[in-house]
């Protein structure tokens, strides 16, 4: 297939230079998403139909052997060799079951070890003989060792995974998963179906993935273009609203008022008051004519505009426009018949402009933002009645600050800047946007998000017990409304595929404490995996248990209190002990990777030392975020979990 994309003459079927180009472009696109993948096989699974999908089963009509796979394989004359994993008749390999055969004799898993195929493993699903099994080929894959980037998982999609997969592209589908439950895999799987089922509609209004944080999207940087998915972005909330430089922080208490929805309101009203209500009429001079516009006739235009409450700029770009056709009313009252040429013409006129930039200036964002920021009367003025005098005083900038460029902005000013941003003019909406690790978002984060998605559908994914912020959100339906998808349907992943038996276990012991109605992640691994429990007294103790986990194949994590990590580096680089920082590739001679917990959410590594309990949870601003930072820490690991610990254990581990 490969070959006949390069071996394309486009001499004769491109007009000119310019259509050249951009064909060249497309064939260059479509050789690249058809690379041959190391260790990647075309084909993981066969299904033989009793009859041919869409025949009449009446008939008799014979059935169909469709081989299943990553991507649409096809013959040199065309004929399907490998079925894509995402077309209809592909589904039953995943919700097919001795309940619900789906009309399948036989459902085959092939197993490979790197590119070759080494086991298969066969399902008589309409055979009321043969009992139903757990399939060893599956848990072989899901207990496979993490040595990488994250991998696909269509050869292992469960049927509740796959449900939420191919939900429609009209609805917002929210996912609230544990660890290890595959919620990242199955937002990422969402994407490649929906742009497999509705291609044409998404290459218009494009498809955006948003993660945490820049390991994280590296992480997960190689699933979609193994799925032959090349077009769909990858940001970070802070990579959105990137309207200004950020260089500065804000305290705990700060950034939860920042990104309280009421800002919103705060930010609404102090863009409108830069309105003013017109006091003198508007002569325009036309030839030998005077047309005067009165000033209470003026109102009546400024007070319609800002009753329809549209965006300002969308606004202010009218007013000209409204001016202009009450004076052509004028005229056409007294006898002339001006047409659409004459309106645009006297929208320009010079009369009118001073008028509209009295009445409707130009807001600059960042300018509306500063002062609000900057100047308490300001404040005061446009947030009465929604923040008290505390609050205020606490967003409350302390030392002046002469520019916007001068300014040390922090995450959550940028935010607010998006917000008037969006006030002024609308926000470009996406198809589908993909939000992972939403928990953590404030709801004016959640709001900066929701615009990128109007008109178009999402994919939240998250875990109410592993918010780490100060602001993460209390319930899905609170964050969904500030989404603006209040109307979402809410799915819950409970299967734990990654996490092993006796860690998830350990770590469920916090979830009272964070995040009492959550169900417990129950794992669905038969191997209970390697836990221990060690008291240490120095950090080459700590080094010791890496060398020890490191004997094993795949990866290992070293995760730790961020202000424990330049120690524990130190001692590794004295125990000659090689390490990666988060989001670097592990080699074979490179398997140890050193994680601030700040960074560890939604990395997943073979095996884990967890240094220090205690301190990962005294490194957050209270509690309840320490003990869910604890929580997501110790449940990174998917075949084992060493913690390490000098000081005592924090007492809701028991």
């Amino acid at each position: 297939m490969r070959e006949d994309v390069e071996n394309l003459d486009i001499r004769d079927v491109t007009a000119n230079w310019v259509n050249a180009e951009v064909l060249a472009h497309q064939i260059a696109e479509r050789i690249k998403a058809l690379a041959d993948l190391s260790h990647t096989p075309l084909f993981f699974g066969r299904l033989d139909y009793l009859h041919a999908p869409g025949a009449d089963q009446a008939e008799g009509a014979e059935g169909e052997r469709f081989y299943i796979g990553r991507r649409h394989v096809h013959d040199a004359d065309g004929d399907p060799m490998v079925i894509d994993w995402r077309a209809p008749v592909s589904q039953p390999f995943y919700r097919a079951s001795k309940k619900d055969p789906m009309d399948i004799g036989l459902r085959r898993r092939f197993g490979y070890t790197g590119g070759d195929l080494t086991a298969y493993e066969d399902e008589h699903l309409s055979d009321p003989a043969e009992a139903a099994t757990t399939s060893k080929l599956l848990q072989r894959e899901i207990e496979r060792p993490r040595v990488g980037p994250m991998r696909d998982i269509v050869a292992t999609i469960q049927p509740e995974q796959d449900e939420i997969v191919r939900a429609g592209l009209s609805g917002t589908v929210c996912v609230q998963g544990g660890p290890g439950t595959g919620k990242t895999a199955v937002g990422l799987h969402r994407v490649a179906y929906l742009l497999y089922a509705h291609r044409e509609r998404l290459a218009r209004t494009g498809t955006l993935v948003i993660g945490p944080n820049k390991s994280f999207l590296h992480y997960i940087e190689q699933v979609l273009p193994a799925l032959g998915e090349l077009e769909v972005k990858q940001a970070t909330v802070d990579d959105l609203v990137a309207h200004v430089e950020v260089r500065g922080t804000d305290t705990a208490a700060a950034a939860v008022i920042k990104g309280d929805a009421r800002m919103a309101e705060v930010l609404r009203r102090a863009v409108r008051s830069h309105v003013t209500m017109p006091t003198e009429p508007v002569v325009v001079v036309r030839g030998s004519r005077r047309w005067r516009v009165p000033a209470y006739e003026l109102e009546e235009i400024v007070r319609e505009l800002l009753d329809r409450d549209i965006r300002y700029g969308a606004a202010r770009d009218a007013l000209p426009q409204r001016i202009a056709h009450a004076v052509l009313v004028q005229m056409e009252r007294s006898g002339e018949a001006p047409d659409d040429r004459v309106q645009d013409a006297v929208a320009r006129n010079a009369a009118v402009k001073a008028a509209v930039k009295a009445i409707w200036p130009p807001v600059d964002p960042a300018k509306l933002v500063l002062r609000l920021l900057t100047d308490a009367d300001f404040l005061a003025a446009h947030a009465d009645g929604v923040l008290d005098a505390d609050e205020q005083k606490e967003i409350l900038w302390s030392k002046p600050v002469r520019s916007v460029k001068s300014a040390k902005w922090s995450p959550a000013d940028a935010v607010l800047i998006d917000e008037a941003t969006d006030l002024v003019q609308r926000t470009h909406s996406l198809g589908h946007v993909v939000l992972d690790e939403a928990q953590d978002l404030s709801p004016m984060q959640y709001r900066a998000v929701g615009r990128r998605c109007t008109t178009g559908s999402a994919t939240v994914l998250g875990d109410l017990a592993q918010g780490t912020t100060p602001w993460a959100t209390r319930s899905w339906q609170e964050a969904l409304a500030h989404l603006g998808k209040p109307e979402a349907v809410i799915e819950e992943l409970t299967a734990g595929f990654r996490v092993p038996t006796d860690v998830i276990t350990y770590a469920s012991r916090l979830l009272p404490h964070i995040a009492p109605g959550l169900t417990p992640v129950a794992s669905v691994r038969e191997n209970p995996g390697f836990f221990e429990v060690r008291s240490v007294t120095d950090a080459t103790e700590v080094v010791a248990a890496c060398a020890q986990l490191l004997r094993n194949e795949g990866s290992t994590g070293l995760i730790a209190a961020d202000a424990r990590v330049p120690a524990l580096a130190e001692a590794l680089a004295a125990a000659g002990v090689p390490y990666l920082a988060p989001g670097e590739e592990t080699t074979q001679e490179t398997r140890l990777t050193l994680v601030p917990a700040s960074l560890a959410k939604g990395l997943e590594y073979d095996y884990v030392v967890l240094d220090e309990p205690q301190a990962v949870v005294d490194g957050e601003p209270d509690e309840r975020t320490g003990l869910r930072r604890l929580y997501v820490a110790l449940t990174r690991a998917v075949s084992g979990l060493i913690v390490t610990h000098a000081a005592p254990l924090p007492p809701q581990l028991g």
